[in-house]
């Protein structure tokens, strides 16, 4: 908690420091004060997701995997809707307007479906679990192609062979998914047109790198210190620099050691929770502890793999850090639940709350 809480502190620094660039966009609409709007509305956000965070770390296991059940039938079948009632935003429909914000399915999807695989390859093992698995996450894949977002896709299918690997399928059968993945990328290359473009403007240099080099470009015009709060002048031509792009703004106000400690407290988080699961003897909670905290860094890694240039361009936050409603709620579920699956306060475990919450 206390690892999550500086990593929010952070992130609303940088969206501070991020929002008059972010807010350019509103110059011309009626907003007093413009440079505030994404600060302001991050500020909301955190106010509604710590304490929902604190709500479901104190869930017993039981309860925590009906939530997750319940949360992930209810966000597949909003997945399944984007394609009909969704609306496009940097040329991907993957939102569904709410009124006050806009509402990412694939994002609170992801949490709820670490649990159901864990779930699923506790009560089945072998083949079985390998098939049932591997439809669900087929049917995930076919909806986020439809949006299209080729990048979670590849997410949601890696999370899926990480935790085969974790419930210990046969190293044959991981072998053949491995290649199968190959041969499924090489296929999208030539039928898939996102990543056509995605790949070749990585590998190649074809196409338009403006964003992936101007956001490195930004994240080493500070050096090691940063040119200071605010006076970051790169960051008003980058396109996202509050959400995709907020780490190279980090690195130009605040210099490469600030974006080096950032990277430290996401590989502590993932340590922290690994190490905690060494004492743990149930094999529901390993896999749903082991596969939450591994989305979690894989969502940080690629995002600042992103900001470096060592990864192609890919809408995804830096967890706790962007700005973003949908990313925010969605992550504080994560953390909520892995909480919930690797709490060992003994406090916790026999107050009154959580035993009469058990018991319904």
């Amino acid at each position: 908690m206390l690892l999550v809480a500086v990593l929010i502190g952070f992130g609303l620094i940088a969206v501070a420091a991020a929002s008059p660039a972010a807010a350019q966009r509103y110059s011309g609409a009626a907003f007093t004060f413009p440079e505030l709007y994404f600060f302001t509305r991050q500020l909301f956000w955190i106010a509604l997701s710590v304490p929902l965070i604190v709500l479901i770390s104190m869930l017993d296991r039981k309860t925590a995997l009906r939530l997750s059940l319940i949360g992930g039938a209810i966000t597949l079948f909003a997945l399944s809707l984007v394609p009909l009632v969704g609306f496009e935003r940097n040329g991907a429909q993957r939102w569904i307007d709410l009124g006050i914000a806009g509402f990412q399915p694939s994002e609170f999807l992801k949490p709820f479906y670490i649990i159901v695989l864990a779930w699923l390859l506790t009560e089945k093992k072998g083949p079985g679990a390998v098939v049932v698995s591997g439809l669900l996450v087929a049917l995930i894949s076919a909806l986020l192609m439809l949006q299209p977002d080729f990048g979670s896709t590849i997410i949601f299918v890696a999370m899926w062979v990480v935790m085969l690997a974790l419930s210990g399928v046969n190293i044959r059968i991981l072998a053949g998914l491995g290649v199968a993945g190959i041969v499924g990328i090489i296929a999208a290359y030539f039928l898939y047109d996102v990543a056509t473009v995605r790949i070749d403007a990585f590998l190649f240099g074809e196409g338009d790198n403006f964003q992936t080099e101007n956001a490195m470009r930004t994240l080493t015009a500070g050096g090691l210190f940063g040119v200071g709060p605010g006076a970051g002048t790169r960051k008003f031509s980058l396109p996202e620099p509050h959400t995709d792009y907020i780490y190279s703004v980090i690195g130009e106000e605040f210099g490469l050691v600030a974006c080096l400690v950032i990277a430290i407290l996401y590989l502590v988080i993932v340590a922290r929770v690994l190490i905690r699961l060494l004492d743990e003897e149930n094999r529901m909670a390993i896999l749903a502890g082991a596969g939450l905290v591994l989305m979690f860094g894989l969502q940080a890694l690629i995002n600042m793999a992103v900001n470096v240039q060592i990864a192609p361009s890919k809408g995804m936050t830096l967890p706790f850090i962007s700005y973003g409603g949908s990313s925010m709620i969605a992550l504080s579920i994560t953390m909520g639940l892995l909480l919930a699956f690797t709490r060992a306060n003994p406090y916790l475990n026999r107050s009154p709350y959580v035993v009469r919450w058990s018991r319904r």
